[in-house]
């Protein structure tokens, strides 16, 4: 069964180098090689889940020259990244047949899309810090190149400034990686199970991590993302880009190591100023990508609120809303991204009365935004329930009210943006989306709310992530 992670890994990794070349042959066939690499390395994760629920995680490792080593390990918390994020790119890179077929560049998009799928599938595998580091480092590569899709003046000024934040923060966080092997004598994460790391590399690490994941004070490159393609800024936000922060705060301050209590006071404060300050800049902005990627900064607060407020309610909290903030977010960006598509533009003073001419496109955002905004049954809202509660229960009511109004401005703007593009007076007389794009939203869509009628299936999985099983 080890050979589905090597497989996981390296399908939409190498396969990603054979999409140019099929591209010249042939279109179709790239399009869908690249869905077939993808739903490959969702599908491979899945087959892994059997495993790792009984309590029996998959594991290779191979030796190296000089006493180094590396290795893949696959347990319920990297079963449950790569199912989330192959999933949801998978259903992207369908709703890019139609999107991307106009443009340029098409043999890099689906090449990079691809190779981002693989470095996530590499980095949540790697039991090794420096192989973590070296995928983190491609991902942000691939986010450079897609930002910069159009290859415009600002888009590449932009993408440059995505490339320049993130890998910043990488280096940073690389030279705590250093600081844990002086501590331990070693990368592999197994390794260093339970032991107690300095504040100061800490520290380091939390700069990678912030910056990833587009927390305060290290956020404002992923709104500017936004003049990328719509399934671009969709991978961004929803499925691949912004989660590996997060996903490493679980890896390394969750389940691997032990730090100084002062972080479950000063990781949740972090978050809530960028909770706060991204859902007010969401509550004024009128370009309907930068509200919803105002939106991304906000919710992922969330998401590390409860990966850190330091308790098994507030960890369950965080993972679950991964999994719903990906779908719902995932969703909310397609459709964006059909109404600018055929609106041709992204000013939300210049719409309104869409859901009469796209109908299927308003259903789906208004699920979508439900789930985010955390309105009962939708999944979005146990996992918001479960954070603020475990901060709550962490003792900490202040946050827990910060948090609460925060959640009432996500009700907030999204409301606003839905009446200001969907209500109103009719501005103009649009069609509906092409077929293949309206599947996906539909999709995520139905998915925000079944997952939240079913949530005992997701809740029971992110419950074993807290043991590291």
């Amino acid at each position: 069964m080890g050979s589905n992670i090597i497989t996981c890994i390296c399908v939409p990794l190498c396969g990603a180098f054979l999409l140019p070349v099929l591209g010249a042959i042939n279109t179709k066939l790239r399009n869908m090689s690249a869905l077939a690499f993808t739903a490959i390395a969702f599908l491979c994760a899945a087959f892994a889940l059997p495993d790792v629920l009984a309590g029996s995680p998959l594991s290779l490792h191979y030796e190296l020259p000089l006493g180094l080593s590396f290795g893949f390990y696959a347990d319920v918390l990297a079963v449950f990244m790569a199912m989330t994020a192959s999933f949801v790119a998978s259903v992207i890179v369908i709703y890019s047949f139609e999107y991307i077929k106009e443009y340029d560049n098409q043999n890099e998009y689906y090449m990079m899309v691809c190779l981002f799928i693989g470095a996530m599938m590499g980095l949540v595998f790697s039991t090794n810090l420096i192989f973590i580091y070296i995928f983190w480092e491609i991902s942000a590569i691939c986010c450079w190149r897609l930002i910069g899709f159009y290859r415009e003046e600002i888009t590449i000024r932009r993408a440059n400034k995505a490339f320049i934040v993130t890998v910043a923060g990488a280096l940073i966080m690389l030279i705590g990686f250093v600081g844990i092997y002086g501590e331990t004598g070693t990368f592999d994460l197994a390794a260093m199970k339970g032991t107690h790391i300095p504040s100061w590399i800490i520290v380091l690490i939390l700069f990678g991590i912030l910056s990833k994941s587009a927390t305060f004070p290290l956020h404002n490159w992923l709104p500017d993302a936004g003049v990328a393609p719509s399934p671009v800024t969709s991978l961004l936000h929803a499925a691949v880009l912004v989660k590996i922060g997060v996903y490493m705060y679980a890896r390394l301050f969750v389940i691997n190591l032990d730090i100084d209590a002062v972080f479950t006071v000063a990781v949740p404060v972090i978050a809530a100023v960028s909770a706060l300050i991204s859902a007010g800049v969401a509550m004024r902005a009128n370009d309907i990508k930068r509200v919803i990627a105002y939106s991304t900064i906000s919710q992922l607060a969330f998401i590390l609120l409860g990966l850190s407020c330091g308790n098994e309610i507030g960890v369950v909290g965080g993972m679950l809303y991964i999994l719903m903030h990906s779908v719902a977010k995932g969703g909310l960006f397609l459709c964006a991204g059909i109404v600018e598509h055929n609106m041709h533009t992204k000013d939300i003073t210049k719409m309104g009365g869409l859901y009469k001419c796209m109908p299927l496109t308003a259903l789906a955002f208004l699920f979508c935004a439900f789930s985010v905004m955390g309105i009962p049954p939708f999944g979005g809202f146990f996992a918001k329930y479960l954070v603020i509660d475990g901060i709550i229960s962490a003792g900490n009511i202040t946050l827990g009210a910060v948090f609460i109004a925060g959640a009432v401005m996500t009700i907030l703007y999204l409301t606003r943006l839905f009446i200001k593009v969907f209500l109103g007076q009719t501005v103009s007389d649009v069609k509906e989306g092409a077929p293949l794009m309206v599947v996906s939203v539909m999709l995520l869509a139905v998915l925000s709310v079944a997952l939240g009628i079913f949530i005992n299936v997701p809740s029971g999985f992110a419950s074993l992530i807290r043991g590291g099983i």
